[in-house]
Parts: C-alpha cells; structure tokens; sequence
C-alpha cells in the first residue's frame, strides 16, 4: 500500500502485483500433482490459493502482498485504507496490517502494570498466526466462505490437498470440517513463520553488519530515533536495548491510543459514518471490555513501513513524513505544526478521546524540518531489501 508514491507508481504496481498474485494462484491451483513435503510448504500453496474464497477471486496473498511488504497495494476506491473484500464490493474499517515479522508479535496478555501487550490484528484479538489466519475466510467482508465446512469442501476439490492434508496431518483429517479447518490455519501460520516474511536484510540491518553505510541524514535519523533525550520513538517502537539491536522488530506490542482522527473518506464509502466509533482494544473479549481500554491499538513493526502505507489503523495518513508531523503536533506549539499537510486543515479530532497515552506523546520535543526529513530517511532504511525498489523517492 504504497499511498506516498505518485498515482503512476501506485497503478504499476497493482498491474504488476496482479500479474504476480495471477499467476502464482494459478501455479497453485495446477500444481494438482505436487504433494507439499511439509506443513509450511503447505501453507504457501494455501496463502496463495484463491479458491479459499467465495467466489474463488481473492486470496491471503491479496490483502498481504509478498511483491509489497505484505500490505495490501490494492486502491479499492479509499487511497489503500481498507481492502476490499472477495464480492469486489465490501469494504473494511480498518487497514490491513503487513504480515512482514507478524511472528514475534507475543501472544495477547495484559502485564501486571495492567499494559494490554501482543496478539494479532489491530486489537490482538488473535493470540498467534494461527488463530488469526482462521479469521479471513470466514469473514463476510473478506473472504466470504459461508462455513467450515465450505472450507472443507474447497480443501477436497484439490487433490494435491487431499494427499497433503493427510499425509501432513493424519487420516481422518479432511473428514470432519474443524479438524480441517485448524490443520488449514495451522499450515498458513506456519508458512508466516518462515524466514521469507522476516529477512532482516535492510539497510539498517546490512548497517549493522558493517555491510552498509548510512547517509549523513539516516545517521541523524538513526540518533533521533533511539535517543532517550531528542525524540519519543523508541518508547513505543524499541523492543531491544541498544547496541545490541540485531533482530529489532521495532515495536514493544503495547496497545496505545495516540489520538488518531477519523479517516472519513473511508466510513463514507464503507457505509458506517464519521459517528461509528473503533473502540480498538476494548472490542478484543481478552480485555474484558475494559473503559480504560477504549481506543487503543497495538503498535505496528515499522519493518517495511516506507512501503506499507496508507498509516494509522484505519489508513486516514497517506505519507510517512505526515505521520511524523502528526506526533509532532503533540509537542510543537508552531501553527505549522497544527496542519495537516495532505489536507491543509487542522489535525482532526481523536476518534476515542479518553485514555491517550500522554507520557508517551508528550515527552518529545519539537522537530524542526531537518529532524523531520531524517526521521523519514532513517525508516526507509528499515524497507528490506526486495522492497527498496518501491520506497517514493
């Protein structure tokens, strides 16, 4: 979802994504004679396989594009906030999330300090990729399959799957639609697990390794963002101490509020309104549907995130440099600071106002332009290395 570059690039690379997602389907829906030798393998025939859906147009891979940070690069008539469901018509609330190192994200739990930490989706309502590749599919506004045993029926109408299925997960396994149904999710999250969604190839890692050289703007970047004194980043987005930051995710998984506004040009075409409320973490039954919790997201990786774009749960930012001004309109008391750069309006309101995380937001101080620019250099390093091609220059 590469909102920030120009309509020309964005329309290249739906064609050119279309064409690849085209024909690896149809790879997989051939490859009749092919008995996947192991469950992860499995899983990759599934992620791509476009008959898991209703009318057999979409797959796992159509929403998490392998060709684009696994994020969803499709248009769908919003600017990329919410991919459009397997009726071509149906249109979501919320913003896919790129599956890239989905797998480190920690099963949902709420700490002792009563922080809501890990799980999968916007609101961690998954505990882990299994779980949460079970939930697409059945979703009427995703993939549309009416049942698990709809599922099932799909699964046997492949003869690679029936050789698979059973040899992978024991007789018996395609003849009774929830054993089916959880050998299927438990193959794609499998597959999500595999090195091929978390390379740690970028830049910043090949810096690590002596193998890159940063610029003399992503150094600066670099320093802003881990520096405890100049920026909040790394309250929310560093997992590891540094120097030791080989494997650095980017992200704690805690679930914030951070004010984000209503991105209206969604809820216009999806039909809920600008008055429907995403009360985020408080939906997730894990948290008991705690007041304190309304509002809160988790906290992306920003691996990819140059390449992932539109931003915010609900895609309501298309440019990355106009996520920065958005955190820093919490600390800068310049007019400029309280615009909007892609609408020239002042920042909307907070969709849930209660329970921003203030000590967060707040302990920053304001960036100047220069500052602004290197924090956006530093996160394109962060892009692996098949997705440089794709950062808008």
């Amino acid at each position: 979802m590469s909102s920030s570059s120009s309509p020309v690039t964005r329309l290249g690379l739906r064609c050119v994504t279309a064409f690849a997602l085209s024909a690896l389907a149809a790879t997989a829906a051939a490859a009749t004679a092919e008995v996947p030798a192991t469950r992860e393998r499995l899983g990759e025939f599934l992620f791509f396989d476009t008959s898991l859906s209703f009318n057999n147009s979409q797959a796992c891979a159509n929403c998490h594009n392998p060709m684009a940070g696994f994020a969803d690069p499709r248009d769908g008539g919003v600017g990329g906030a919410a991919s459009v469901g397997a009726d071509g018509r149906s249109i979501g609330d919320r913003n896919a999330p790129t599956a890239s190192y989905a797998r480190f994200s920690p099963p949902f739990s709420i700490t002792s300090n009563g922080k809501a930490v890990g799980g999968q989706f916007h609101d961690g309502r998954a505990a882990d990729l299994k779980a949460q590749a079970g939930g697409p599919p059945l979703n009427p506004g995703e993939m549309g399959m009416t049942s698990k045993a709809q599922v099932l029926e799909r699964l046997k109408e492949n003869p690679s799957y029936a050789r698979a299925f059973v040899a992978l997960y024991g007789a018996g396994v395609l003849d009774d639609a929830e054993r089916a149904y959880d050998a299927m999710t438990d193959a794609l999250g499998r597959y999500e697990q595999t090195d091929f969604f978390a390379p740690f190839d970028s830049k910043y890692d090949r810096h690590l390794r002596g193998d890159y050289r940063m610029t003399a703007e992503e150094e600066l970047g670099m320093t802003l963002f881990f520096s405890t004194q100049f920026t909040n980043c790394n309250l929310c987005h560093q997992l590891k101490p540094m120097p030791a930051s080989n494997g650095e995710t980017f992200t704690k998984y805690e679930h914030h509020n951070i004010g984000v506004p209503v991105n209206e040009r969604l809820r216009a075409s999806n039909g809920k309104g600008v008055r429907h409320i995403d009360h985020g973490l408080q939906e997730n039954p894990a948290s008991a549907r705690a007041k304190a919790r309304n509002g809160l997201f988790k906290t992306p990786t920003l691996r990819n995130v140059a390449v992932t774009g539109p931003y915010m749960h609900n895609g309501v930012f298309a440019n990355l440099d106009t996520v920065i001004r958005f955190y820093n309109s919490y600390n800068s008391q310049a007019p400029k600071a309280a615009i909007n750069p892609e609408t020239g309006k002042p920042w909307g309101k907070p969709e849930v106002a209660v329970n921003l995380s203030r000590k967060e937001l707040e302990t920053g101080p304001a960036l100047d332009e220069r500052r602004i620019q290197a924090l956006v250099a530093f996160l394109k390093t962060l892009t692996d290395a098949r997705y440089e091609h794709l950062i808008p220059k």
